[in-house]
């Protein structure tokens, strides 16, 4: 995927001027043995720092090696002005981590007391309103320092990729999806750039298309991917035609950004005017790394994004659609999966979800769309039953009044046959049934959730906090009370 940052990170190891430098530097060489032995490059900063004009050296080196993540290390107690200080000024992602002594053989000169430097470390970083990632335990072996290093890794990517990322929307949201519209302030404020467009806009750019001689190239890799799920081979043309507009808008108005999400129009007007529906554009659009979310949902298209980078693989967005009947769990799941019914629902959009991700493909038309509209125009979903295997719900989101919030669920698609149409699958997450009511309901969450194929709620979670969600939901435990659960329910 080439529309999600590559992270190179750099260590810097600090000294108190009271405590042997030494003691920092081989902490440090020794915490870059093990990264590299076991994840790869980092860049080892070869100026430790004990004052100011040691901090603006040891800038200087990271920027000069090209890094854009940097790992503050506390070797010993560390200088808390000068290491915050150069937190500051990086720029860039940063995270402080610090050396756990090494024997009790050697407490007295080889005593390090990083575990009380972190302290003053974090209180100094919120002194100047500083974003720092603090693992849980930061306090750590060389083995265990270069563990969390990597687990940075994928949260400084994410936030590296929001501070050069640009949603492309096109159209207002339909009017009886309210629910996808919120404030657009919070994109500015996390680095996000945001372009509106008319649908008209992209109509035009659509029908100069027509004719366009790579059109035939990308009907040819339509055909290959769809294979014999190859349904409505009449429709092909049309729809390479949409996908390389969307390409070359991409292309024409990223501008300063390099990587691009894309909020997108698929009805009312749009399948009666193009003569399709875009879902499965869209479908490839984001199996490239470039979301696409329907609706013009503009914070879908954020979440989807962050996905992709944090799992580096092809996300889905999906409706938190419907129940799972009682027969079919009865006859398909209970006492073949450890879940009750109410942990159950099903995902579901029109045909948006890669093939990639699809347990089996067809090209088919837009079901509930035709039921209202000729078919002919409503061709263009990719339908089929999602693949099962673990999977982590999720959503980034502004409140009407401009506030983030989210909420990461973990859970499973079920390898169960859904028996209905669209891009579908059974979901399985312990405590749904809770987790619906009172996070989902209780604080207003539209029905879109993006939709990583792989358990990442560690890092979303990271990444959220880090970007500065105060509110994150998560399907909480039985026995763990939501603030507005019942504490008398039966």
């Amino acid at each position: 995927m080439k529309n999600i940052p590559v992270v190179k990170v750099a260590i810097v190891a600090v000294s108190r001027d009271c405590f042997p430098m030494s003691l920092s530097e081989t902490r440090r060489a020794a915490v870059v043995s093990a990264y590299q032995n076991k994840y790869g490059e980092i860049f080892e900063c070869p100026t430790c720092i004990e004052n100011e004009l040691d901090m603006r050296k040891a800038l200087a080196e990271v920027k000069e090696a090209g890094c854009n993540a940097l790992v503050v290390y506390l070797g010993n107690f560390g200088p808390e002005s000068a290491e915050t200080l150069l937190a500051k000024e990086f720029g860039g992602p940063v995270m402080f981590v610090a050396a756990s002594e090494e024997t009790g053989d050697n407490l007295v000169q080889g005593r390090g007391d990083a575990y009380c430097g972190m302290l003053n470390a974090s209180y100094n970083l919120k002194l100047r309103n500083i974003k720092a990632y603090i693992p849980e335990y930061p306090v750590g072996t060389a083995a265990e320092c270069a563990d969390m290093i990597a687990e940075f890794v994928p949260i400084a990517k994410a936030v590296i990729g929001l501070n050069n990322l640009k949603i492309i929307s096109f159209g207002p949201r339909p009017q009886d999806f309210l629910a996808c519209n919120a404030p657009i302030k919070q994109l500015y404020n996390l680095g996000v750039e945001i372009e509106e467009n008319s649908e008209l806009d992209l109509f035009e750019a659509f029908n100069k298309h027509a004719g366009d001689e790579r059109i035939p190239e990308v009907v040819a890799s339509m055909e290959q991917e769809l294979g014999a799920g190859n349904k409505k081979p009449e429709i092909l043309a049309k729809l390479a035609q949409y996908e390389l507009t969307l390409l070359d808008w991409v292309e024409a108005h990223k501008g300063s950004r390099e990587f691009v999400a894309i909020a997108g129009k698929c009805w009312p007007a749009f399948q009666t005017q193009f003569g399709f529906v875009p879902c499965y554009v869209n479908s490839r659009l984001t199996n490239m790394g470039i979301p696409v979310s329907c609706e013009v949902d503009i914070y879908g298209a954020l979440s989807e994004y962050i996905g992709t980078v944090v799992s580096e693989d092809t996300v889905t967005l999906l409706d938190i659609n419907n129940s799972v009947p009682q027969d079919m769990y009865e006859q398909e799941i209970k006492d073949k999966f450890n879940y009750t019914l109410k942990d159950t629902f099903m995902g579901f959009h029109c045909g948006n979800t890669a093939s990639s991700k699809l347990s089996f493909c067809e090209m088919k038309y837009q079901m509930i769309m035709a039921r209202s509209l000729p078919v002919e125009v409503t061709q263009g979903t990719l339908e089929g039953d999602i693949v099962p295997g673990d999977i982590t719900f999720f959503r980034l989101q502004s409140t009407s009044d401009a506030k983030l919030t989210a909420y990461i669920a973990q859970g499973e698609v079920l390898p169960v046959a859904t028996r209905s149409f669209g891009a579908i699958g059974i979901f399985a997450i312990p405590e749904m049934g809770r987790f619906y009511r009172h996070v989902l309901i209780q604080k207003n969450y539209p029905h879109h959730g993006a939709v990583a194929f792989g358990h990442f709620g560690k890092t979303l979670y990271e990444v959220f906090k880090y970007i500065g969600v105060e509110d994150i939901g998560f399907n909480q435990p039985k026995g763990m009370l939501y603030k507005t659960e019942n504490p008398f329910e039966s």
